[in-house]
């Protein structure tokens, strides 16, 4: 596999840039063999995040590389210790810096030389058993390893001067705001040299990276969830007293996160940001993009989950002169359709920033709540989503939707004698722990003989409620089995190249092109690293153990060739049919998600990365999934910063996948 084990910084060094212009080289000669010599190039797609910063001499670049070979080499020598991450997480910061220029000031130079100073001090102290940071207080940055893709994340902490472990402590999650050039080696210098914007004595504030600067969604929203588990695995963390916090672009990630997963923090403080797509950008609806990516903004639009946030106490802050109160807004207009009224509190004459005065009424409100501590089992219920990626919330999961991207909901509550649910467009549910219910009813029908010592598994036929699952079909729609197409890129994922030429010149061409741009954005925007095999490198564990991402056609890719078959589409050296559309092979490719008919728990992708692109990065609230579960590309058109070619047709299949 062409990825770095796990402490081996060594060889980790070669990855980005020097390994991936080596795998890039690599891949293009193998498409050379079908490609021409003559093309006209296609348009060079600009970076936009991060931008591309200073490009040092070679006198200043010299020694800087040659301490973080040194300290690759002491480092293979510590191996796998449980806290060299924290050194990783130092030598990553400083080589991105200078593999993909995000040196942006002569001041930033000295940023690198300190952060390698650290990374030598604490390899050293590692070596002498004697890692100090990791029973510090004040502020402490420390990395751990992403399960998405393996590579180190940054995360920031501020611990109080009387921390001890011996008894458990709340923690404040403080999502940042949006910094263009606030890459890997900018958050660890500023996480170490001040303090955030809320200051709290009695608690753990962490402060994760989030991949940098994708609204906290995607690889940055499991980030965020990672980040908190690492956190309670180093630390004595109480588990019912998490606050989740943020501003501006981190307001927007409280915003949806908190809406998403209600059911992991005692209280939420979104501060400005924003809480949808449309009205943010105003978007007039003559401009609104197709039907699919509209749907498609319901992934992350805080109001498709508004009832979410009736299970935990949200009091939402603005400036009462910045624009980004329409966040707020959007969401107070939100909780009056459902009934309920936001607490929003606003800083008078503030432009985009707290007013002191508010942040501390703000602060002592969600301390009060903290106080109180949320329940693991509350009484009452309340979980609305669109699709089974959200489908939990305390006990209540839904497993069964009558459709994707439509408006379900399951509202629960229970004594100790009846439990009661009301529900619309739920076909599956499980109770995850009944207690000693002696009723239940559901939709008006009562249940008898309620089993009370296991989760209890609810199915809706032919417009019935029973105990049990839904029939077995073939395939079905199923939590974190769901689509679309992005959906595969928030878990284990594994890139399976093509190890021979494609069947038409055009078709490589792509290939050549999107591959690369794949492999460079997962690591500049996504801050990450791909795990890469080549279609005959593949086994049986890497089918049950990863989504695949999979890119050529069957010409190209053997593992594509055998896997073709029991996928739905038609696809010959001639024709391409993929969902009534019949169109010539020559020039146009299939971009699909599926479960994998060889490891049904797990996606295969065909012919794509993450689907928003760089024009998209102008504003966070862009940074959506922007094609579904199928898409049907015409090349002649070459990929821009917008698409990765001309969608002929895009769709989602139904919820048996079909």
């Amino acid at each position: 596999m062409l990825m770095i084990g796990r402490g081996d910084e060594n060889n980790r060094r070669v990855t980005w840039l020097r390994g991936w212009v080596v795998l890039a080289m690599a891949w293009m000669s193998v498409g050379s063999m079908a490609r021409s010599q003559d093309q006209v190039a296609w348009p060079e797609i600009e970076r936009r995040l991060p931008p591309v910063g200073l490009e040092l001499s070679d006198e200043v670049e010299r020694p800087l590389r040659a301490r973080l070979d040194a300290l690759d080499r002491q480092m293979s020598l510590i191996g796998d210790h449980s806290a060299a991450d924290d050194v990783h997480v130092l030598t990553k910061s400083a080589r991105w810096a200078l593999d993909w220029r995000e040196l942006y000031r002569d001041s930033d130079v000295d940023k690198l030389k300190q952060v390698l100073t650290l990374a030598e001090d604490r390899a050293d102290a590692i070596a002498a058993g004697d890692p100090t940071w990791t029973t510090a207080t004040g502020r402490v940055v420390r990395g751990y390893r992403s399960s998405i893709d393996g590579s180190v994340q940054p995360y920031g902490l501020e611990i109080p001067a009387d921390y001890t472990a011996d008894r458990a402590w709340p923690l404040y999650v403080w999502l940042h705001g949006r910094g263009d050039q606030a890459t890997d080696l900018h958050f660890v210098d500023e996480r170490l040299r001040r303090g955030g914007s809320i200051r709290v004595d009695d608690a753990i504030v962490v402060h994760p990276f989030g991949r940098h600067c994708i609204g906290f969604k995607h690889a940055g929203e499991i980030d965020v969830l990672e980040v908190v588990q690492e956190v309670q695995r180093q630390y004595s963390i109480d588990p019912r007293r998490i606050v989740l916090m943020g501003f501006s672009m981190g307001g927007a990630g409280c915003w949806h996160i908190g809406a998403h997963y209600p059911d992991r923090w005692v209280a939420m403080s979104p501060g400005a940001g924003f809480a949808e797509t449309a009205q943010y950008i105003r978007l007039a609806p003559e401009n609104y993009p197709p039907h699919y990516e509209q749907t498609l903004w319901n992934v992350y639009d805080v109001p498709s989950y508004t009832r979410n946030l009736f299970n935990l106490p949200v009091v939402a802050y603005s400036g009462e002169i910045d624009r980004q109160i329409q966040a707020a807004q959007v969401m107070e207009a939100a909780f009056r359709a459902e009934g309920r009224e936001l607490e929003h509190l606003i800083g008078p004459a503030t432009a985009h920033a707290y007013e002191t005065e508010t942040l501390g009424r703000l602060l002592e409100r969600i301390a009060t709540e903290r106080a109180e501590g949320n329940d693991p089992l509350p009484d009452q219920v309340e979980l609305q989503t669109r699709t089974l990626r959200y489908s939990q919330v305390d006990w209540i999961q839904v497993t069964g939707l009558e459709q994707h991207w439509q408006d379900s909901r399951v509202s629960a509550s229970r004594t100790d004698e009846a439990l009661e649910l009301t529900t619309s467009g739920v076909l599956e549910l499980v109770i995850t722990d009944p207690r000693s219910t002696q009723t239940l009813t559901i939709d008006g029908q009562t249940l008898a003989e309620v089993p009370t010592d296991r989760p209890l598994v609810l199915s809706r036929v032919d417009d019935s409620w029973r105990w049990g699952p839904l029939p077995e079909g073939p395939l079905r729609k199923r939590p974190r089995l769901q689509g679309p197409i992005d959906d595969a890129f928030m878990a284990p994922f594994l890139v399976v190249k093509p190890s021979r030429p494609a069947a038409h010149p055009l078709v490589q061409r792509w290939l050549d092109a999107e591959l690369a741009h794949f492999e460079q954005r997962w690591a500049t925007l996504f801050r990450g690293e791909l795990r890469v095999k080549f279609d005959h490198e593949m086994t049986a564990e890497d089918e049950a153990n990863y989504h695949l991402i999979v890119w050529g056609d069957a010409a190209a890719n053997q593992y594509l060739e055998r896997l073709l078959p029991e996928l739905p589409l038609n696809w010959t050296e001639e024709e391409l049919e993929l969902c009534g559309h019949t169109v010539s092979s020559d020039h146009h490719l299939p971009i699909l998600i599926q479960p994998n008919p060889r490891s049904p728990g797990h996606y295969v992708v065909l012919n794509s990365g993450p689907t928003f692109r760089e024009a998209h990065d102008r504003t966070n609230s862009l940074q959506n999934p922007k094609l579904p579960d199928w898409a049907l590309l015409d090349l002649s058109e070459p990929p821009t910063d917008e698409s990765a070619g001309r969608v002929l047709d895009a769709g989602f299949f139904d919820e048996q996948w079909r």
